[in-house]
C-alpha cells in the first residue's frame, strides 16, 4: 500500500474531485477510517419507523417495488 503526506488546504468539491479518483477498495478503506470509533446512535423513533416498515413489506410483499425499476425514475 502507498503511503502519503500530505499537508495540503482543499474545500470541500476539490476535496470530492480526489476522493472520485481512489479505487473503489481505497473509497472502502477511506470510508472505514472516516466512521471507525464513531459511536453514532440511531434515535429509538427512527428505528421504530424502520421496523415498521419491514414489519409491513413482510406482511403485503405485493406492495414493495423492485430497485432496478423505480431507482431511475426522478425523484419527485
Amino acid at each position: 500500500m502507498n503511503s502519503l503526506s500530505l499537508k495540503v488546504d482543499l474545500d470541500f468539491k476539490e476535496l470530492m474531485k480526489v476522493v472520485k479518483q481512489l479505487s473503489p477498495a481505497e473509497k472502502l478503506k477511506l470510508n472505514e477510517v472516516i466512521w471507525k470509533d464513531d459511536n453514532i446512535e440511531i434515535p429509538e423513533e427512527h428505528q421504530k419507523i424502520v421496523l415498521s416498515r419491514i414489519k409491513k413489506s413482510k406482511a403485503s410483499p405485493e406492495r414493495m417495488l423492485d430497485w432496478d425499476d423505480v431507482s431511475d425514475l426522478p425523484i419527485q
